[in-house]
């Protein structure tokens, strides 16, 4: 065991410690670092790392004549306590890091000051911000229902609640409209094991198989219970992290499986328009013909995700209930990024955005791969997706993921390990190719080989 994991491992034991009040409160002296070393059959030099951790975590402090005390035991302490599942890692900020970890696209695959000329457009259209409506700016959600019913899925303005992101939508789902103690169907792996949402509300998470066309319904029915509260959620396009594109035809399966059973379908489409080879198939929302899928869309992926502007679509009686509860929690999105938004959809200026991100994307997707077959070829298996900027990586040698990320972090290389986004372990890994410039995934590519065959030997 490395003396970095065993330093992680005496200071979590001290926090428990410290939590359970078994030394005192705040003020009161922990024990000696050689009771520590003593107590762990451990060098000394592994409880001070420890202790290190805690200092900067701002739960003990050392005090001259005193020796180490504890400096706060309640949200200090709560803020460190690991959680019942990490979430994605956190990451040093600093420059030279080789970044194959983020979920957003770099500004160079943007078109030169993209931003700049809408908003010089706005500046003398604007003259004051006030709170807006509950569902919304309204222009923005009449270019919203214009932009989906041109692209297949005809919604009106009144269907659209524009929210602060994504994930913003997700939570008032979660909070608004679930039960405690219902299930939440979701692929597996996927991308909602990385966060809490629904957990934090006292839902569980049930995964369900993948194969090359999605989800799998058949596994889907068989943990399906019924007269049990329940709710699928998707990302059927360019799936994160797999990168899997839901065929048309499983997606009619699941949806005649959703409708008969009465389970709603929470369908987040946030990645539908990075495609790179063909258009995706019609949205689950565009063949809903019972008002059965909560379709989530937004701009992060694909404009700007400091706007932090998103859209649920739904019934309007349901979009109503979730305007209430998110004035009650914020009072509105960001009435200029809703004006910044706006603009850039009712004048056609997204679509012709798009076309220039999908070309930048689309090099950047062949210079990756070129860069996987050339190093990883034997030691791992993958699939090139056919949109978004996500692969999934698998490894075929049986080696430790979590050593494999604390070397690559050492390397200046970031990765998201496949363990995040399942309830499981994993031998697979998240790549993005959507921010780190093709030298710079080919240099962090061929440094995770270096450590790939290292780890494996």
């Amino acid at each position: 065991m490395k003396s970095k994991m065993k330093s992680d491992i005496v200071a979590d034991w001290i926090k428990e410690q410290i939590k359970l009040g078994k030394w005192g409160s705040a003020g009161s002296k922990i024990p000696s670092q050689r009771v520590l070393a003593d107590q762990f059959s451990v060098n000394r030099s592994t409880v001070v790392t420890a202790l290190e951790l805690l200092k900067k975590d701002g739960i003990i402090e050392g005090v001259m004549g005193k020796g180490t005390i504890i400096a706060n035991d309640t949200w200090s302490l709560l803020a460190s306590l690991p959680r019942s599942k990490d979430t994605q890692p956190s990451h040093p900020v600093e420059t030279g890091i080789i970044d194959l970890s983020k979920g957003e696209l770099a500004e160079d695959v943007f078109p030169d000051g993209y931003l700049n000329d809408v908003l010089a457009r706005l500046s003398g259209k604007i003259h004051s911000l006030g709170y807006e409506e509950r569902g919304g700016y309204e222009p923005l959600r009449e270019a919203v229902a214009g932009y989906m019913t041109r692209q297949g899925t005809p919604v009106t303005p009144s269907s659209i609640l524009i929210v602060s992101g994504a994930m913003q939508g997700l939570q008032l789902i979660a909070s608004g409209l679930m039960e405690r103690g219902a299930s939440v169907f979701l692929e597996e792996p996927s991308y909602l094991y990385s966060i809490h949402t629904f957990q934090s509300l006292g839902m569980s998470l049930t995964g369900i198989e993948m194969d090359a066309d999605g989800l799998v319904t058949a596994d889907l029915q068989s943990k399906w219970r019924p007269n049990h509260p329940s709710a699928l959620y998707t990302i059927p396009c360019f799936h994160n992290p797999t990168g899997i594109m839901m065929s048309e035809s499983r997606r009619k399966e699941v949806l005649s499986f959703c409708a008969a059973h009465r389970l709603p379908i929470i369908e987040d489409d946030v990645y539908r328009e990075l495609w790179l080879d063909s258009p995706p198939p019609p949205s689950l929302k565009s063949m809903d013909t019972n008002s059965n899928v909560l379709y989530i869309g937004s701009l992060s992926k694909t404009l700007s995700p400091g706007l932090r502007i998103g859209w649920v679509a739904g019934a309007e009686p349901v979009i109503e209930r979730l305007a209430n509860l998110k004035m009650q929690a914020d009072y509105g999105t960001s009435s200029l990024s809703q004006r910044v938004a706006s603009e850039w959809l009712e004048e056609g200026l997204y679509e012709h955005h798009l076309e220039y991100v999908r070309k930048e994307l689309l090099k950047r997707r062949l210079e990756a791969s070129a860069s996987l077959e050339r190093h990883l070829s034997g030691l791992a298996e993958w699939r090139i997706p056919n949109g978004g900027f996500f692969i999934w990586l698998k490894l075929k040698q049986d080696i430790s993921i979590k050593e494999l990320y604390t070397e690559a972090v050492n390397e200046g290389i970031l990765f998201h390990p496949g363990s995040i986004y399942t309830e499981g372990t994993s031998r697979s890994i998240r790549l993005s190719y959507g921010y780190a410039g093709p030298a710079q995934f080919e240099e962090g590519i061929r440094r995770l080989k270096k450590w790939i065959i290292t780890l494996s030997k």
